[in-house]
């Protein structure tokens, strides 16, 4: 992965560019949308909610061009772990991704937990009288099929994420045909008053929790740059998967969104009570093309649902492992399935986690769940990121490159500053919650054990630093 040959029982390059688009679009898509939208039309509180998909959108680009560099430049597997683990052993040795790996193996499976809990909000307007007991044994249990068919080699997961793909694509478009066909665009374009008023700090705590969930919906755009060590000629497909799957992403989000604001009152969305606020895209088949197809595209979207928690944790699952080969997490995560070559520990924890997290969501609210992750995962791997690729730069000009970020450094800055308006407004945007506190917390407990772990282990600052300067040799299939 590093133009060497890849380590012996190590991963295969099998992951073409079709698969790995798919995988991000996957992941990026899911239910995302289908859930978000209500929520984004209650924070800006009206129809004007289309500007958190555009945020969102911007933030998304921006940051995925951050990933493109990196990844292209640093295929193996791991993802952000790879790429601070270059950029800052040699100030704090191994700290810095010793931090992600312990952020990460919280925030990803929060991410996937909220697709289960939009799983099982969609199910019920399949089943009106299903209650909240059997609703957490249902979402339950979806994590451990997911964990089962994960349970094997990536060939086979690749054919299977092709397949959901499909599904996730045609439930997206019988949503916006069905919604083109009942379109109205004074329901769409009617704004309340004071909709676009820039000085009422009501539009830009709006603005903030709309970025929030906005770039919570495109999440997933780096989901192969995690299976770096998988991908064939990383250094083309890896930057054209992020790429096109936001473009992509964007273009559908937008025809949703419109469509839906132009069938569903918006009013709706934000009553509790409504299942528009729940199943808005159901809401949409049922008003448009009746009960039947309503029925049909829910099953749909329960199949994106699972799609999406498929690939997140099939993507995640590679985080610690090649930490722990390295020895910069803890040594079990370094084992790999005899026969099928995959991550048998991360897939398991991060599935244990999955469904804590979706019981926490269950129980309190989809917002506070895309609030806690969104502001556990900003410091350690959205911002300090963005300064590994300066760093870089910086200190390793050699490092084949084959994509460069296109404007440098513009798209770094406006990605900084767009991450730092989520985590300065998400005490705001979850009042009692304190999800910044949490996220601090949560950061200080991981110094701790890192300080535990590095005695152990007698490295820094128990030991001298050990520089590894490696991806020094453009990476080939």
């Amino acid at each position: 992965m590093s133009g060497s040959p890849p380590p012996t029982g190590g991963f295969v390059r099998r992951v073409g560019q079709f698969q790995a688009t798919a995988i991000n679009m996957s992941q990026m898509c899911g239910i995302g949308p289908f859930v978000t939208i209500p929520l984004m039309v209650a924070a800006f509180g009206g129809p004007q909610a289309v500007i958190g998909f555009l945020a969102g959108a911007l933030l998304a680009l921006c940051d995925g061009l951050v990933w493109a560099e990196l990844g292209a430049s640093m295929p193996g597997s791991g993802g952000s772990y790879v790429y601070l683990r270059q950029a800052f052993q040699y100030r704090t040795g191994r700290l810095v991704p010793f931090l992600f790996v312990w952020t990460a193996m919280l925030f990803i499976p929060l991410i996937m937990s909220t697709g289960v809990v939009g799983f099982v909000q969609y199910l019920g307007y399949l089943a009106p009288g299903l209650g909240r007991t059997s609703g957490d044994l249902i979402g339950l249990g979806v994590i451990a099929l997911v964990v089962v068919l994960l349970w094997r080699g990536i060939e086979h997961i690749a054919r299977i994420t092709a397949v959901m793909w499909t599904v996730m694509i045609a439930s997206v478009v019988l949503v916006i045909a069905a919604a083109a066909t009942d379109f109205s665009p004074h329901r769409a374009f009617t704004y309340p008053a004071g909709a676009f008023d820039l000085t009422s700090d009501h539009f830009w705590l709006g603005f903030a929790a709309g970025l929030t969930i906005g770039i919570y919906d495109y999440l997933g755009y780096n989901t192969t740059a995690y299976m770096g060590a998988e991908i064939k000629d990383p250094g083309r497909v890896l930057p054209r998967s992020i790429v096109f799957s936001i473009l992509g992403i964007m273009a559908i989000y937008l025809l949703l969104q419109i469509g839906t604001l132009g069938v569903v009152d918006w009013h709706r969305m934000a009553d509790p009570h409504d299942v528009a606020s729940t199943s808005v895209a159901s809401a949409v088949l049922e008003e448009t093309w009746g009960r039947g197809a309503a029925d049909v595209v829910t099953v749909l979207i329960l199949v994106t649902a699972f799609a999406s928690v498929f690939t997140g944790l099939l993507g995640g699952s590679r985080v610690p492992y090649d930490a722990a080969r390295d020895r910069v997490f803890f040594r079990p995560y370094e084992k790999l399935h005899p026969r099928h070559r995959f991550p048998t520990l991360g897939l398991a924890t991060m599935g244990v986690i999955t469904a804590v997290g979706f019981l926490i969501g269950r129980h309190t609210d989809l917002a506070t769940l895309i609030q806690l992750l969104t502001t556990v995962m900003v410091l350690v791997q959205a911002l300090a990121q963005i300064v590994a690729l300066t760093v870089l730069r910086g200190r390793r000009p050699e490092m084949p490159r084959p994509y460069r970020m296109w404007l440098y450094p513009v798209p770094s800055v406006l990605a900084f500053a767009g991450w730092c308006v989520i985590y300065a407004y998400a005490d705001k945007n979850s009042p009692g919650r304190h999800p910044v506190e949490w996220s601090l917390a949560w950061l200080a407990l991981g110094c701790v054990a890192f300080l535990l772990w590095a005695r152990v282990e007698k490295v820094w600052p128990f030991g001298a630093k050990e520089i590894s300067e490696e991806y020094t040799v453009v990476a080939v299939s």
